[in-house]
């Protein structure tokens, strides 16, 4: 038997593998990376509100101007490069200053830290950096600001000139042992008593017979140990620093990236495919494929490269992103697309599917899975972590990113291969109606067994699921989208089906999930989840069950065996009263 191999589709293929192989190594570990870098889970639920909001804007928008002006390859390429720069910038930015109190009292010089995130901080982190048998020492450089309390002790430091200074700050630099950290109830004190202050080194001395003195703080840390022990602020302390906006700011860019990537990638395939839609996933299959393998890598690099650290360090994955991005660009560039179909209005064009009721109730079908998402994408690791803080044994923490790795390589291998591999003729067998309930049915089960996990390794037979949640949805929305595309506007309509789902569903999952998290813990939040898809599903149910009564058979088909070269207006339901009989769809 001789395997025909369509050379045409390669380079798409490539594509595929190329693209999810850059961005498995940096996407999922990014709301690790916040946490790692201070941010609370409700800062975390924030930023991923507004990203898809980017992509909602981004995805209609660039699939429009591509449509338009017939330049879907130039953005396509031009916006991986956007993505390797605005990623690759976010390797550098440091965690935010630690804010704390500095203490002179009783003959005492100490910092308090009170983290306010202390219930999620790894309790083997806190045991080494808390260590009364260790005599090493780290530094710390502390801006304090000076208040009234301030000059009952500054005479006594003996450096020239400074109760003088009108500066409105001090800045302290010291070096505290780790055996004179202690931890008294939800806060630390560090205590040390010499420090130096404008290049004078001189002792911190606190008389006993003067009143306290207390001032606010920002500290850095010479140790990274202990600068993610003490990182973070409040929330709105967080939203001042540079810190945040600057990592913000490359996420939405990043964001805005991917977004275009993704919708003009998956235009640019059916293009490709002409009247062979039904192959789709046999093509988006490779990106599980890339996506599976280097999360695997990635997450073993990953801990590999942290052995000796109690913080992870992540650069080796924004190393393995540009490699492979860059290699994707050269292969898109290799892409044989020449855009035919057009548009001679595409708002009217893409306008008509919406006098659809049936189109309106599959767009808030991707409105629930994108609620579903979100919590997998971006608190589901988040989740395993605080598991992992619960357990006794501290190895959990040393092998965190090789599980999450395999957690990835499953939801690939396991989940989504073989249901992209199988959609073509899963979909014509069952139809799209049935598999948007069995979506809705797989997210119950999915976040029921995350709610009632005890050992975060016991998370990857769970993932299989990620075929039915993942695998399943994504074959059947792209489909979906490109089958009712009236010509010229493919692009357009996958960005905005793939908008929908982002930037309405995952936007307001992330958001709630974000709350919930911070509120509840993740097994509680993960068991709403359940019962709010428990409740989509007999709603959507319901639903599907009256437009039946009420406009007679619904199902979506698609008859792959007749080409085309126009579709009529009349080969789509522009309104429910056309409802009267399946549609078929000629491809």
């Amino acid at each position: 038997m001789v395997v025909e191999v369509d050379k045409h589709l390669l380079p798409m293929k490539g594509h595929y593998f190329l693209f999810n192989a850059g961005t498995a190594p940096v996407v999922p570990f990014i709301p690790t990376l916040a946490k790692q870098l201070g941010y609370s889970s409700v800062i975390v639920g924030i930023i991923y509100t507004i990203l898809p909001i980017v992509g909602l804007i981004s995805k209609p928008l660039f699939g429009a101007i591509g449509d338009r002006f017939h330049i879907q390859k130039r953005l396509f390429i031009i916006f991986q490069l956007v993505i390797i720069v605005s990623f690759f910038a976010i390797n550098f930015i440091p965690s935010i200053p630690a804010n704390s109190e500095f203490h002179c009292h009783n003959g005492a010089t100490l910092m308090k830290f009170c983290p306010p995130n202390l219930n999620e901080i790894d309790k083997c982190m806190i045991e080494q950096v808390v260590d009364e048998n260790n005599a090493n020492t780290f530094g710390a450089h502390m801006k304090c600001e000076k208040n009234s309390a301030w000059r009952s002790v500054c005479s006594y430091w003996n450096v020239p000139g400074l109760c003088e200074s009108s500066d409105k700050s001090v800045t302290i630099n010291s070096f505290i042992a780790h055996n004179r950290i202690e931890r008294l109830g939800d806060c630390f004190h560090l205590v040390f008593s010499n420090g130096t202050i404008n290049d004078h080194s001189t002792t911190l001395y606190c008389p006993k017979d003067k009143d306290k003195v207390e001032m606010s703080c920002q500290v850095d840390f010479e140790s990274e140990t202990v600068s993610e022990l003490f990182a973070g602020a409040t929330d709105d302390q967080v939203k001042t620093t540079y810190q945040f906006w600057t990592f913000f700011m490359m996420l939405v860019i990043s964001w805005a990236g991917m977004a275009v990537v993704v919708s003009i990638g998956d235009a640019i395939c059916f293009e490709m495919l002409g009247n062979k839609p039904q192959k789709f996933g046999y093509q988006r299959l490779w990106g599980s494929v890339g996506w599976g393998t280097f999360s695997i890598i990635a997450g073993l690099l990953i801990d590999k490269f942290s052995e000796g650290k109690t913080s992870k360090d992540y650069s080796i994955g924004f190393y393995l992103m540009a490699g492979a991005l860059v290699f994707d660009m050269i292969v898109s560039s290799r892409l044989k697309h020449t855009q035919t179909k057009l548009s001679t209005n595409i708002l009217k064009d893409v306008g008509k599917i919406f006098k659809s009721f049936r189109v309106v109730v599959f767009f808030i079908w991707c409105i629930c899975v994108g609620i579903g998402t979100a919590m997998v994408w971006n608190f589901l690791f988040w989740h395993l972590e605080n598991l992992a803080a619960t357990q006794e044994s501290c190895s959990y923490d040393s092998s965190m990113k090789t599980l999450q790795g395999l957690v990835m390589g499953i939801q690939c291998f396991g989940g989504e291969v073989p249901f992209f591999f199988l959609s073509g003729k899963l979909l014509k067998k069952i139809g799209h109606i049935n598999a948007m309930n069995l979506v809705l049915v797989g997210f119950v089960l999915r976040f029921f067994l995350y709610s009632i996990l005890s050992n975060p390794w016991y998370v990857l037979p769970i993932e299989l699921l990620n075929g039915v949640t993942f695998g399943i949805f994504y074959a059947t929305m792209a489909s979906y989208a490109s089958s009712v595309a009236p010509q010229g506007t493919e692009a357009t309509l996958q960005g905005l089906v793939g908008a929908v789902f982002e930037g309405v569903g995952v936007s307001t999952g992330s958001f709630i999930g974000g709350i919930l998290m911070d509120k509840y813990g993740g097994a509680i939040t993960f068991r709403y989840y359940a019962l709010a898809f428990a409740v989509f599903f007999v709603c959507h149910l319901i639903i599907q069950w009256i437009l039946e009564r009420i406009y007679g058979p619904h199902e979506f088909h698609c008859d792959y065996e007749q080409p085309y070269n126009t579709i009529a207006s009349d080969a789509f339901f522009f309104d429910d009263s056309d409802l009267q009989q399946p549609i078929i769809v000629r491809k």
